[in-house]
């Protein structure tokens, strides 16, 4: 693995006499391999917030929402997670064409826990693997160089009320949402978006 501490964390950690935790934290918690117990606690997760940058460095940070198993891990080095359908926009898989280099992470907030995994993002277009989660347009492949958890004495207690109605299943079609019927989208929609065809009343 690269070095996790650059001159700006050392400059802070000297500043507030945190070197020697921080390199502690390093040495006992740091890994670039999944264990068992990171395996399940992702695949146990419907969300997770991905930050990608371009090739400037110019940052964005995204939330990607779906069911449980919404991210798998393949082996011990690889998860993988689709992108579904959103507003055409792609600023983080365009990002990670261009600046592979991706951090994700992972929330749980019922039993307030957390973990970071760093790591090169690959876009793929393999529509057996695609097959696997229904609605994706493609996957991202990520193959991980750091992963660790993080203190959660700050996450807030919230409780699931309700998923999405929007994410994909291989069952039924998702309803259309309600900006692709607004003035200034419904003209503009890609050929073939659902949106364009459906009678079905849209959802905000």
């Amino acid at each position: 693995m690269a070095d996790l501490y650059h001159a700006g964390s050392r400059t802070l950690q000297d500043r507030f006499d945190t070197r020697r935790l921080a390199d502690r934290l390093e040495a006992v918690k740091v890994h670039d391999r999944f264990t068992p117990e990171d395996r399940d606690f992702i695949e146990s997760l419907d969300m997770f917030f991905l930050a990608t940058a371009d090739a400037q460095g110019r940052p964005t940070c995204s939330y990607k929402g779906g069911e449980p198993g919404l991210v798998r891990v393949l082996d011990d080095r690889t998860l993988v997670f689709p992108n579904y359908d959103g507003n055409g926009m792609y600023l983080s898989m365009g990002n990670a064409l261009e600046n592979p280099h991706v951090g994700l992470l992972f929330i749980d907030f019922e039993r307030q826990r957390r973990a970071r995994v760093e790591g090169s993002a690959e876009v793929v277009f393999d529509p057996r693997l695609r097959s696997r989660w229904p609605g994706a347009q493609f996957l991202v492949r990520v193959t991980a160089t750091r992963i660790y958890p993080n203190c959660p004495r700050y996450i807030h207690r919230y409780t699931l009320v309700e998923r999405s109605a929007f994410v994909p299943h291989a069952d039924r079609e998702p309803p259309v949402p309600g900006w692709k019927r607004a003035d200034w989208a419904r003209d503009v929609l890609p050929a073939g978006d659902p949106a364009r065809a459906s009678g079905a009343e849209p959802r905000p």
